[in-house]
């Protein structure tokens, strides 16, 4: 055996730690990852995906992952933080592309059509068609206009904010979770917010001639009136809604941790 051979036979303990290592960040994120990671796709295009960015990746963290940890359970612990770690990327990222099935599920209960349901791997359980509708329409966007690449950007400049192996810093992490989840949420009532005042006007509406005709049966008349209308807002400000969740989806992905 020449010294070639016998100094990458040495290495591989520490190249295959390093992978290991890599690949439990980056394919815990990509699990999570919108427009990457979801529910429809094979799940061995997800396992793809996270090999083809670990082996991208893995060159230039290689020099600052720790050596092998001699204790098996110092080796697991440093394991489990990287899918800690990638698994809360993902799920940052994954908030602001809620918000828009979040949307849809507040658009159908203020169109009256929240009583047709069907299952909904995205959201879990059962879900309304409107939002089932934006729910994949939302990785399709994603996808064509090239956003999911910034995410990964900040994937990779996360090893400069969490070395690998460490922890998260839980004060820091745990505020930045709670600030994700309020954004999200506002964001879904900022998209919904035309529904919501049509729904208030058309109410109050209902409320008044139900009190002028009191033998009207007003479900009966207001129901179709309040559907047909709902469908034609919906179809009028449809482009103006994905265009303001997109700008907001990629202001909130130019903050993520790493950029």
């Amino acid at each position: 055996m020449n010294d070639d051979a016998a100094t990458l036979l040495a290495t591989l303990p520490a190249w295959a730690f390093a992978f290991v290592l890599v690949m439990a960040r980056v394919g815990a994120a990509i699990i999570t990852l919108p427009g990457l990671g979801e529910a429809e796709p094979p799940a061995i295009v997800r396992v793809g995906l996270a090999l083809g960015v670990t082996a991208l990746l893995l060159p230039g963290i290689e020099p600052s992952i720790p050596a092998v940890p001699e204790a098996r359970l110092q080796a697991a612990f440093m394991i489990a933080a990287e899918v800690m770690t990638g698994l809360w990327l993902g799920w940052l990222a994954r908030l602001l592309i809620l918000a828009l099935p979040v949307a849809g599920q507040f658009i159908a209960y203020m169109l009256g059509v929240a009583n047709v349901l069907q299952p909904d791997p995205e959201l879990g359980g059962q879900a309304t068609p409107i939002a089932r509708l934006f729910a994949l329409a939302a990785p399709l966007a994603i996808l064509v206009t090239g956003l999911y690449a910034i995410p990964l950007a900040a994937l990779a400049g996360s090893y400069r904010l969490i070395p690998a192996g460490a922890l998260l810093p839980a004060a820091d992490a745990t505020q930045t979770a709670v600030r994700a989840v309020a954004d999200s949420f506002a964001l879904a009532i900022r998209l919904a917010s035309p529904f919501l005042l049509a729904s208030i006007i058309w109410h109050v509406a209902t409320g008044l001639l139900a009190r002028l005709v009191p033998r009207l049966q007003v479900y009966f008349v207001a129901m179709p009136g309040q559907i047909l209308g709902g469908i034609v807002l919906l179809a009028a400000v449809a482009t103006a809604l994905l265009t303001a969740w997109q700008t907001a989806v990629q202001s909130g992905f130019a903050s993520l941790p790493g950029l």
